[in-house]
């Protein structure tokens, strides 16, 4: 017998990986996800597949797992949820600049109206694909609309490839678009049935406010919603003068109006909300309604500054939104946060109001809840859907980074977003359009506007 026996070596067991295929693998970037962690992955990378993204972590470990049909390098910039743009009038961009430096009303009542008067499906058309090529080139994936011929703007933001929710301005005088109020109803539940379980558009019931709304037109709006399941978006409490005629007629602040009808509800999007009292915005939490700021628009239009610290501390969901071009007049959400930022310091006299880490939420994640699909997009995480931007920080402006979320809103421009992603889909990479012509668009916006002059 040996004295020394052969020993059977054990050899350590290989592990194959399995690589799966996917369609678009970003990587070499600082990912910030805006999930329930707040997670930023330094060096990370998102795997999307068809529309959703389907893995978030470090660059190593994604390229070890997945094989992509398109690599898109992010050059050590900013990986994030695509904004979103929680009210505003598309459209309106054929108005941009028209009329200026004037109060709200007579803005609204002595040229906005008028110019509406004349419009026609294919302006609105023409005016939402501009729209959609400033929003994509400034970083917004998805926004939500009030205006007429929104079927138009449904079908312009779809062609573009933006998600939209979107919906026909409702009134009780006659409108343009469908003549009486009642055919603006009808015409609401039509775009409500020709548009549901699509993928990017949502449709909205839209009445506008309720100094042009009755009570009954109201509640057969908030009907129309409930049967439907879908939101509701109105303007409200946007100035003094609206609150006074309210008060006047109803006895009562719009808010406590809406809450007296039933108007109220969860599902409600209410835009501006610049002046509430307390009880107001109990109100709103009590009924859980989300909230939208346009902090540009009201501060041009001399509407006043919306108690937004007040509305957080509530807990009531806050959302950010440009409004229309004709009272911005652009709609590059980076400017948006910067201002609302900025705009409460100073009302507040606290430097420590609005700061940047819950104003990039209110712009995300927090916009994605205000319009009911922060389920579904919002935040970069497993499952969700995949609308994405990269932010080229190789810029003076932008060196150093020490801190992500102030960078964000104190530094970047919407000229620093260089690709673009929304539903899986490419829109736009290294500033250049996949899905439109921008100097068509931009052509067939100027014989417009010759003729509206």
């Amino acid at each position: 017998m040996r004295r020394n026996a052969e020993r059977k070596i054990q050899r350590p067991k290989k592990h194959s990986v399995i690589v799966k295929s996917i369609d678009i693998l970003i990587k070499n970037g600082w990912v910030l996800t805006m999930d329930p962690q707040d997670r930023l992955i330094e060096r990370g990378a998102v795997a999307v597949s068809a529309d959703r993204i389907v893995e978030v972590g470090t660059e190593d470990a994604l390229t070890a797992s997945y094989k992509a049909a398109k690599m898109i390098d992010a050059q050590e910039g900013i990986i994030m949820p695509g904004l979103v743009n929680a009210h505003t009038h598309a459209a309106m961009t054929c108005f941009r600049g028209l009329a200026d430096d004037l109060p709200l009303m007579t803005w609204l009542n002595d040229y906005i109206f008028p110019a509406e008067a004349k419009l026609t499906p294919d302006i609105v058309y023409q005016g939402t694909r501009l729209a959609c090529s400033e929003m994509i080139l400034s970083g917004t994936t998805t926004f939500c609309d009030m205006y007429l011929f929104e079927e138009a703007v449904a079908q312009a933001t779809k062609e573009v490839g933006l998600r939209a929710v979107v919906g026909e301005v409702i009134y009780d005088f006659p409108s343009p678009n469908y003549g009486p109020v009642e055919k603006g109803l009808k015409y609401t539940e039509d775009l409500i049935e020709k548009w549901r379980d699509d993928p990017l558009i949502t449709i909205a019931v839209e009445p506008h406010s309720p100094y042009v709304c009755s009570p009954d037109l109201l509640q057969k709006a908030r009907a129309i919603a409930d049967r439907n399941g879908v939101p509701m978006v109105i303007h409200l409490a946007e100035t003094e003068r609206e609150v006074a005629e309210i008060k006047e007629k109803y006895g009562r602040t719009p808010v406590a109006h809406l809450a007296d009808i039933g108007f109220l509800s969860p599902s409600l999007i209410a835009d501006h909300c610049v002046v509430l009292t307390e009880e107001d915005m109990m109100l709103l939490k009590d009924f859980d309604v989300k909230v939208v700021h346009n902090p540009e628009s009201n501060m041009k239009l001399a509407s006043g500054i919306a108690p937004v610290p007040e509305l957080l501390r509530h807990g009531i969901t806050v959302g950010i939104g440009t409004d229309g071009c004709a009272s911005n007049n652009n709609l590059d959400m980076f400017q948006e946060m910067d201002t609302a930022a900025k705009l409460h310091k100073v009302h507040t006299l606290d430097p420590t109001a609005m700061d940047a880490r819950t104003v990039v939420r209110m712009a995300t994640i927090d916009g994605a809840r205000v319009l009911g699909i922060g389920d579904t997009s919002g935040s970069l995480e497993e499952g969700k859907k995949a609308d994405i931007i990269i932010i080229d920080i190789r810029s003076p402006h932008l060196t150093p980074m020490y801190n992500v979320y102030s960078h964000l809103v104190y530094a970047v421009t919407g000229s620093d977003v260089v690709t673009a992603i929304v539903n899986g889909r490419v829109l736009m990479e290294e500033r250049a359009f996949t899905t439109l012509d921008v100097d068509e668009v931009m052509a067939s916006v100027n014989r417009i506007a010759q003729g509206i002059a």
